[in-house]
């Protein structure tokens, strides 16, 4: 018995075009308050021009609880908050917040591994001319770190795809949610081999387009 589905081609267009809403804008999300988190964190550790323990190890519990917390799991436990936000627990939007919540501190941590590897010397040559402590974050760490944060903002964006379609498994919508109801739960294999091909071609494209920008910011 021949149990698969005819999708229309327009069901997959909508499918991949939610799966790229709820990306960039988590995405996003991630960018806006990631990087702040991490000079956050870079500034107020050991050593920082603005040296704070409580700061840094409350800031950096925060982070690391999130980071360990599994998307699955965060997904549902951000439900009360997600109603608040989004009016809804159901569909794109909904995702967009645990998306936004999961991807913000992985983002971080990495933006301040790439932050801290500024050289020293630039930021206590800075300090000696009077520079003061905005310009310094502003003029020599961020310009200085670009490019692993740009690479670090890639394997983000990766890490969401594949977030995005796990989301789906709950009716966030998107491809995860085409290749569940269509490809798993109707046995429809076509389904779920042309969703897994577009996921390592959307895959593939963010990848090769951060690597790009990497090597053009690292040859300045």
């Amino acid at each position: 018995m021949n149990l698969s589905l005819s999708i229309p081609a327009e069901r997959y267009g909508q499918a991949l075009a939610d799966t790229l809403l709820m990306v960039g804008v988590s995405g996003t999300a991630a960018l806006l308050a990631g990087i702040p988190l991490a000079v956050l964190l870079i500034v107020t550790a050991p050593g920082g021009f603005l040296a704070s323990p409580r700061i840094h190890r409350g800031v950096g519990s925060v982070v690391n609880g999130f980071r360990a917390t599994p998307f699955i799991v965060l997904l549902v436990a951000l439900i009360p908050f997600t109603r608040i936000v989004a009016g809804t627990t159901i569909g794109v939007w909904a995702a967009i917040v645990p998306l936004s919540a999961s991807a913000t501190p992985f983002f971080a941590r990495i933006a301040e591994v790439s932050l801290r590897e500024v050289d020293k010397g630039l930021i206590e040559a800075a300090q000696a001319m009077g520079c003061r402590q905005w310009h310094i974050v502003r003029h020599v760490y961020l310009p200085e770190a670009l490019p692993g944060i740009v690479g670090g903002f890639t394997i983000t964006l990766v890490a969401l795809i594949g977030a995005s379609a796990m989301a789906g498994a709950v009716g966030a919508g998107g491809l995860g949610d085409l290749a569940i109801r269509y490809g798993y739960q109707r046995f429809d294999t076509q389904v779920m081999v042309v969703v897994i091909a577009v996921l390592i071609a959307l895959v593939t494209v963010v990848q090769s387009a951060g690597d790009f920008f990497v090597r053009r910011l690292r040859d300045r």
